[in-house]
């Protein structure tokens, strides 16, 4: 089973709001919040995290059960280049790249347009690539129980970009393969010369 948020203690918590939490951020980072370009930013902060942390709130597997379809089907399905934007939990900083889903039917199929739904879920929240990487493949192959599932993730981060080592053309790879993409070396080898085939980088 996919990894689920864990609730977090109550007593973390303070009876301040977003916006004075946000007021105080920026008043500690040297800042005045009451001047002009700055006396909304608490709000806009508090309505942008909303919104990129909004797949807590969302249920990747009642999602694809809402899309299943029983075929025949047993070849290679795949979705790449699938855009995608998360936050890094260690730093709260961008990371962003593209993604790349094969399965093989085991008499089910998941409508095309769920993939990149589930993983919009995954990547809207306080992530690491490595384990949306494991979280995507994961409730693929629970919900739908294929013969095998890969995911590949190519992924650049701000964290090492703007900060640390800060170097602009890094890229990071993560992968998962379950069932006949881990244990069948020409299954494998397929999806990754069928990713590789493309035009566009990340």
């Amino acid at each position: 089973m996919p990894d689920t948020p864990g609730s977090v203690e109550t007593s973390t918590l303070t009876s301040a709001s977003f916006e004075d939490l946000a007021r105080e951020l920026i008043v500690r980072l040297g800042e005045d919040p009451t001047r002009e370009g700055l006396a909304r930013t608490p709000e806009r902060m508090r309505r942008a995290y909303e919104y990129l942390v909004k797949g807590y709130r969302e249920d990747a597997e009642a999602m694809l059960k809402e899309a299943l379809f029983t075929v025949t089907y047993d070849e290679m399905v795949i979705v790449k280049d699938v855009e995608m934007f998360s936050l890094c939990e260690h730093h709260m900083l961008p990371f962003f790249g593209k993604v790349h889903v094969a399965y093989i039917p085991n008499g089910k199929v998941i409508g095309l347009s769920k993939i990149p739904r589930l993983i919009d879920i995954f990547a809207r929240r306080l992530q690491i690539q490595e384990r949306l990487t494991t979280q995507i493949a994961e409730t693929i192959q629970h919900a739908i129980q294929p013969q095998g599932v890969g995911v590949v993730i190519e992924a650049r981060h701000l964290c090492m970009m703007m900060r640390g080592v800060e170097k602009q053309h890094s890229a990071a790879v993560t992968s998962s393969m379950l069932g006949s993409f881990r244990h069948e070396e020409e299954t494998r080898t397929e999806f990754l010369s069928l990713i590789r085939n493309r035009t566009n980088g990340i």
